[in-house]
């Protein structure tokens, strides 16, 4: 099991440097890095600085934490991510949420590159995630409870704030943004799933599929964060579309999208003002 301590004594360090607590955190998904450039940077340092600490191996995930100001609020934002099909433990993956919790973080937008299972979404489509299955991956929480984060079996019955979703919406009207909202289902990866699976997804009430975000969400609300979650469609779901999925595809997908998501993010962040 990690050594929290030295997540603590790192927290510790870095908000001395920085002079402030970060109020939001927000995770960068597949090819949706270049909004960072967006941040009014103030320290910028890479997961594995800490020690013991996982470091991703994913193209197009930078793997390092930026804290600043977006429209004055502070804020901390994961420039990539940790994906549990990289071989680190679930325990692993979730250890930047747990970091950016004891930085203070209240509020946590979770952004991700997502297949589109529901038949009525398109590419390009954002999505706010109104729950979530993770039947398909281990729960973050396993292992022992870290008491100094929450409690031991925390409740998920509304695991995506709905007044956060709210104001997203309200957000995207102002921006002229057609959103969606739906469930979210997260598979292991790294392979894309099989049509099969697709129609087990829709089947079970999916609309938009993954490899990341429902574990970090159990994770951050277990720590008492209130959790946004925000997928944008990069490409059908296999079988829905004649083509083969690519990794390539979804990062060129997500790129061409960003501004969406960044209307969004700063959006949301000028209502906390």
């Amino acid at each position: 099991m990690y050594n929290y301590e030295i997540l603590e004594q790192y927290a510790l360090k870095i908000s001395s440097r920085i002079g402030f607590a970060p109020k939001v955190g927000i995770v960068l998904g597949s090819g949706m890095g270049d909004i960072a450039d967006k941040i009014n940077a103030v320290y910028t340092f890479a997961f594995n600085d800490i020690s013991g600490f996982p470091m991703t191996t994913v193209e197009g995930h930078a793997g390092q934490f930026i804290f600043g100001y977006i429209e004055d609020v502070p804020i901390v934002c994961m420039q990539g991510r940790i994906h549990y099909y990289e071989g680190f433990s679930m325990e692993d993956v979730v250890l930047p949420i747990r970091f950016m919790a004891i930085m203070g973080v209240e509020t946590l937008i979770l952004t991700n590159a997502a297949g589109g299972i529901n038949k009525d979404f398109d590419v390009g489509d954002m999505v706010l995630i109104t729950d979530h299955i993770s039947t398909f991956v281990p729960n973050p929480l396993i292992n022992k409870n870290v008491d100094s984060l929450g409690d031991r079996f925390p409740d998920m019955s509304c695991v995506y704030d709905e007044e956060i979703r709210n104001t997203m919406k309200d957000i995207s009207k102002e921006n002229g943004i057609d959103i969606k909202e739906g469930v979210y289902i997260q598979f292991t990866g790294p392979s894309y799933e099989t049509p099969a699976e697709i129609r087990m997804a829709a089947a079970l009430g999916a609309d938009v599929v993954g490899m990341s975000t429902a574990c970090e969400a159990i994770a951050a609300r277990h720590a008492g964060m209130k959790v946004c979650g925000i997928s944008h469609v990069t490409n059908k779901a296999a079988g829905l579309a004649n083509k083969e999925l690519s990794h390539r595809d979804v990062q060129d997908a997500a790129l061409k999208s960003a501004d969406k998501l960044e209307k969004l993010i700063w959006g949301y962040c000028r209502t906390l003002k």
